[in-house]
């Protein structure tokens, strides 16, 4: 049943902050399937479970994610996406499902003795979705949220987590020129960005300790990912233009840094040109922190399944915006390996690999039924 509903999942997919069809159909498979309380947020939406017999323990919160890349489908699957341009291409058609199997094995698991929350998150790609989660985590008073990826490179079914640092924080800049258009046969009447736009990409591309792993071992890393200048029109010189940036680095304040040199450069190329200067952020994410106990909490639950605990000695530089949730609640981020040689996510080759499924609704129905953290 499950694997038909995540490839139902997959044949349907919606944007980031566009997931109303999505949230409607996991509306409906909980009220089909369980007794359940559901209940619409507007973007996203939560399950409730209250055991009859339970205990004082706070509740346990855990967090899907729902939203689909601007990818286009690039395999033949019998359960491809039907959407033009928009594909489940890092595996949240997978993430939801396992919770919505989760919400139909609740209420049959006498273990479970406190009540739990089931939280279908929106737009998590673009880092919008999980702050308003995090707040409905603080107001309700969870004790403790818990959340998996699927990650390739590692042995399929196997479990990765991490102490503390988990994902890195990341979020992307714009830094735009404004000067003047002229004819291209008189550019001295102008005022061209040209100068300012490539000497700032390249002053970000020479900072050898922005290129992944810095002299002290922690991640800094910039990278351009749009350089926009003029258009091919060769009787203009360009009057305006912009450069884009994605940061990313270990903590929230390694990458404001990063930011700040960015824009102190960019005003003086300004400056030295004539321009004028403007900056604009997009997708902000802060790191991901897991609780120490949260993570080895998600250790025994392995352990006692049977699971293979597979190390990760360095955290994950792709963001993740549960980090919204781990800096109000204690909480853990874990992994379930894809297999070594599975396609990694956002690769267009990707596709989730339906046998973890399982892994991770056990992972997760063992959580609930074990002890609130101390």
């Amino acid at each position: 049943m499950i694997v038909a509903f995540r490839h139902e999942l997959h044949e349907n997919p919606e944007l980031s902050g566009c997931e109303t069809e999505t949230k409607q159909r996991l509306m409906r498979f909980i009220r089909e399937h369980t007794g359940l309380a559901v209940c619409d947020q507007g973007k996203w939406v939560y399950a409730y479970y209250e055991p009859e017999k339970k205990t004082d323990a706070r509740p346990i919160a855990f967090r899907a994610d729902m939203d689909a890349l601007p990818m286009p489908e690039a395999i033949d699957l019998p359960w491809g996406s039907r959407r033009q341009g928009a594909a489940h291409k890092c595996g949240h058609d997978g993430h939801s499902s396992v919770l919505a199997w989760l919400a139909l094995r609740l209420e049959g698991d006498a273990a479970i003795r406190r009540p739990v929350y089931l939280i279908f998150q929106s737009a998590e790609e673009t880092g919008r979705g999980g702050r308003d989660c995090a707040q409905f985590i603080r107001e309700q008073g969870i004790g403790e949220v818990y959340a998996f990826h699927n990650l390739s490179g590692y042995p399929e079914g196997a479990v990765m987590v991490r102490d503390r640092l988990s994902q890195c924080a990341s979020k992307g800049l714009t830094v735009s020129f404004e000067g003047r258009r002229s004819h291209a046969s008189a550019p001295e009447d102008g005022i061209s960005p040209v100068p300012a736009a490539s000497q700032l990409a390249l002053f970000a591309c020479g900072k050898k300790e922005w290129r992944g792993m810095a002299p002290s071992g922690k991640t800094l890393l910039c990278t351009v990912i749009d350089l926009l200048v003029g258009t091919k029109d060769f009787g203009i010189s360009p009057g305006s233009g912009e450069v884009s940036f994605t940061l990313r680095a270990d903590f929230e304040n390694e990458m404001e840094d990063m930011q700040r040199q960015i824009e102190s450069e960019a005003e003086r190329l300004a400056g030295q040109y004539g321009l004028r200067v403007r900056f604009a952020e997009a997708d902000p994410f802060p790191e991901t922190v897991n609780d120490p106990r949260c993570a080895e909490k998600v250790r025994a639950a392995a352990r006692s399944l049977g699971l293979t605990l597979a190390p990760m000695d360095r955290p994950w530089r792709a963001s993740e915006d549960f980090g919204w949730y781990t800096k109000v609640c204690p909480g853990a981020i874990f992994y379930i390996g894809n297999g070594m040689d599975w396609p990694m996510p956002h690769q267009p080759e990707y596709d989730f690999n339906d046998r973890i499924l399982t892994t991770a609704a056990d992972l997760f129905c063992r959580l609930a039924e074990r002890k609130q953290i101390n």
